[in-house]
């Protein structure tokens, strides 16, 4: 979703060293950059990617695609909710309501303790500036109540310290809506949910199994799904606006 915005495409090696050739040159991978580690060790290192992320993430405008989704919400009175494996706010930042939001995996736009020495999560407003020759983060924020350096909200590879509690409030929010939806018809509009992290595709093929939903998989890479569910080989943006072309023809 978040590539037609311009944001990279970290799948494989080769798309997260495009982004950040030096870390190609340092034999590092988006497994190892995205490792709650160098916050223990190193944390201006591991605010070097994420800071850098920070500020990707703050200046990027969500593309036309966000604003579909939203506009078929309001058209047809749809009841919706967003689960995405994404950490960078941009459903928030196109104007999905919060609440009606799931980050499988946190988000970039909070913080918490690296140890960490309490549950707190707070609002991430730091301001970065990155060396990109280097990496390095010009500060690392610290927690409030031990002093220790703080990371991202974010589960992370081999991630024992995240902290689930916002995501955990979100996830029963997202229950919630699923009991909602009992013995109504459900579409899942799917996009970009690969199957190296299976976690967005596997939620919805469980939703999709649910008696009369329907799963519609935009995927330029893996769009493979069974009947009676869609499959469209395409970018996000291109399937949502082909959707809207057909519907569209339909309301004529």
């Amino acid at each position: 979703m978040g590539v037609d915005s311009g944001l990279p495409d970290f799948r494989g090696d080769t798309g997260f060293w495009r982004a950040y050739p030096l870390y190609q040159r340092l034999g590092i991978s988006f497994v190892d950059a995205a490792n709650p580690e160098h916050f223990e060790h190193d944390p201006a290192f591991g605010w070097g990617f994420y800071g850098h992320r920070t500020n990707l993430y703050r200046a990027t405008v969500p593309h036309p695609g966000f604003g579909l989704l939203l506009d078929w919400a309001a058209r047809f009175g749809l009841d919706t909710f967003v689960a995405t494996s994404n950490v960078d706010g941009q459903f928030q930042k196109a104007g999905f309501a919060e609440q009606g939001v799931l980050e499988f995996h946190g988000s970039i736009h909070h913080l918490q303790c690296t140890g960490p020495c309490c549950d707190r999560i707070w609002d991430n407003r730091e301001q970065f500036r990155i060396d990109e020759d280097t990496m390095r983060a010009d500060h690392v924020p610290l927690c409030s109540r031990c002093g220790r350096a703080a990371r991202p909200n974010i589960l992370m590879f081999g991630d024992y310290a995240w902290i689930g509690e916002r995501t955990a409030r979100q996830q029963e929010r997202f229950r919630q809506f699923l009991s909602r939806q009992s013995g109504r018809r459900i579409v899942v509009v799917e996009m970009g949910a690969g199957t190296a992290i299976p976690t967005v595709r596997a939620a919805s093929e469980r939703i999709g199994a649910l008696s009369g939903a329907r799963v519609i998989r935009i995927n330029p890479r893996e769009p493979q799904i069974r009947a009676p569910h869609l499959s469209l080989p395409c970018g996000a943006l291109e399937g949502l606006s082909g959707i809207e072309r057909m519907l569209r023809l339909t309301e004529a």
